[in-house]
């Protein structure tokens, strides 16, 4: 899978990583439901390093991301507006 968090770049994420970033990312949109911006950067700081554990894909190997993360400095409402989206 390729997921890109923007400001960054693309990864290639594989595997079991795949099914902690599943996970992380349910209870992430829980948290973004909810306002809990602290558990929010929380978990969009542990998704995004799960991601960045992957393999880094060159600039100029741009191919379609199959999931996109806002940039971890992302406010709560920037985020919302991201996901409504």
């Amino acid at each position: 899978m390729i997921v890109r968090i923007l400001t960054e770049g693309q990864y290639r994420v594989e595997g079991e990583m795949l099914d902690s970033i599943y996970q992380l990312d349910e209870e992430l949109m829980d948290a973004l439901t909810q306002n809990e911006a602290g558990r929010f950067h929380e978990l969009l700081n542990q998704v995004a390093g799960l991601v960045r554990s992957g393999e880094h894909l060159p600039i100029e190997h741009l191919v379609e991301s199959d999931l996109i993360l806002p940039a971890v400095d992302t406010t709560l409402e920037e985020a919302k507006k991201f996901f409504e989206d």
